[in-house]
Formats: C-alpha cells, structure tokens, sequence
C-alpha cells in the first residue's frame, strides 16, 4: 500500500498537532506569536517521540462550522507555513469541517495528504452539510496535486450520516478508480473510541478494494496494539497530550514503542 512507501512503515501512527484557537475563532487568545509557539513545541515532542507523520488541525475552532472564517485560513496557513522547515515527517492538513479549504490548505502548503469527510450527507450539533465527492477530487487535481492523499472519514465523529446505503455499498462506491488514499473510522466524538466491529468490517471490505483503513478516535496506549492488528494505521491526538494540555514527548514515546510492538506482531 501507499502508506509504506510515504511514512517509511507499515501501519503508521499519524499524530495530531492540534493548533490552539486561531485569529476569527471566539476562543482566540489575541497572539499568534504564542499560537505559533506552541505549535512548534507540540512539533518537536511528535516528532522527537517517532510518531509516523504529523496532521495538522484547528481543532480547537469552537463553536465548529462547516464555513471557515478566511482570516482563521489565513492565520492556519501561517502557522504552518513558519513549521515547514522543521516539519521532518509526512504531514497533511485538516481544516476542520471544510473539505475543499482542507485540500486547497494541502495543496498550497505542499502537504502529502488532508483528512476530513470528503463525500456524503450528514446532520449533526453544527447543522446539516453536503460534500461532493466528484468535486472534491477534480478540486485536487485542478491543483495539479492528484498525488494529494485523501484521508476520508467513513463516519465523521458527532455528525450522523443521512441516507440508507450500507456499509459495503459506500466502500465500494468511494474506493472506485482509486480516487481514494483512505477510509477513516471513528468514535462516536472527537477522542471516542471506534467501534472495533466496524473498523473490522470496513477494513475487510476496502482491503478488496486495495485501500487502506485507519482508526480514526480513540486511539490509547492500551488499545493499539489491538488497533493495528486489525487496521493500517491510526490517528492519535488526546492520548498524546499532558494534564496541560499540550504534547508530551514521553508519551508519544510509550506510544510508539507500543505500535512498534504491533507491526512486529503483525
């Protein structure tokens, strides 16, 4: 799969650098100096503890909207522009809720991927949101970045998906042509963990398909090793952090020696 030959690894541990509340979001502390302070920590504890590659997000842009403020773009795109020449792994970007800004952030940053629901119908707390897939890929490639890696969530945590296709019908749909880098399971929330019957299935299905299947919440250190037996990678954000809230280098050594414990068993 594509995975190894981007991360350097089999099933890789792909950690979140969530950005603190950003210029446009109500939570803005009123520094982007400090915004990009913490950013650059949380990046060397990541990439000091070995994880696989980072994601970069706005996590923290609450209340959460499907229509990004163009100074949080901005403010998200200088951030990461002032990381990339310490960024040492694959990263890829994810504005939150905004897949077409997530792909045009990647593409002009020079990320490998972008992670977000790039296809279907859903309601949720935030209201009700439509994305196209067809649209989402020609945007991609409009780019001139088809080699872009699209990391599509299957079930968006905290959104219901609408619509009664089952869970083979949108594998099969979404993984036609290859358009696809992977499919992300998640938990119910943000830090929830998937359902270990679902990551099974969908994983059975879009092996088939030649498509990589990564957990997408909830990833702990004494639940990966039984993650990756069963998925290709993961993304790792809360278990990552300290009471701090910030990344703590420690744990993302633990982490990772755990998920090298997995690969050598797989």
């Amino acid at each position: 799969m594509w995975t190894g030959d981007l991360f350097g690894t089999e099933k890789p541990v792909i950690a979140l650098l969530h950005l603190d509340a950003l210029p446009g979001e109500p939570a803005f502390a009123g520094s982007l100096d400090t915004v990009m302070e913490h950013a650059a920590a949380d990046l060397a504890a990541l990439q000091d503890g070995g994880a696989d590659g980072v994601l970069i997000a706005n996590e923290n842009c609450f209340p959460i909207t499907p229509h990004t403020d163009q100074v949080t773009v901005m403010a998200m795109a200088a951030v990461i522009g002032a990381l990339k020449e310490k960024i040492r792994v694959p990263f890829g970007t994810n504005v939150v809720y905004d897949p077409a800004v997530t792909i045009r952030m990647g593409a002009a940053l020079g990320a490998d991927f972008g992670r977000s629901a790039f296809y279907g119908a859903y309601t949720g707390p935030y209201g009700l949101h439509t994305v196209d897939f067809g649209e989402m890929v020609r945007l991609r490639d409009r780019l001139g970045r088809p080699d872009f890696k699209l990391l599509c969530k299957f079930n968006p945590e905290g959104d219901v998906r609408l619509g009664t296709f089952t869970n083979a019908q949108l594998v099969n749909s979404l993984c036609k042509g290859g358009f696809i880098g992977a499919l992300c399971v998640s938990g119910p929330g943000a830090g929830q963990e998937a359902s270990f019957d679902l990551l099974a299935e969908v994983s059975e299905l879009a092996h088939k398909k030649g498509v990589p299947v990564f957990c997408n919440t909830g990833c702990r250190l004494d639940t990966i090793e039984r993650i990756l037996s069963i998925a290709d990678g993961a993304c790792v954000g809360t278990a990552l952090k300290g009471d701090d809230g910030r990344v703590d280098v420690d744990k993302v050594r633990a982490f990772m020696e755990a998920a090298r414990r997995a690969r050598r068993a797989c």
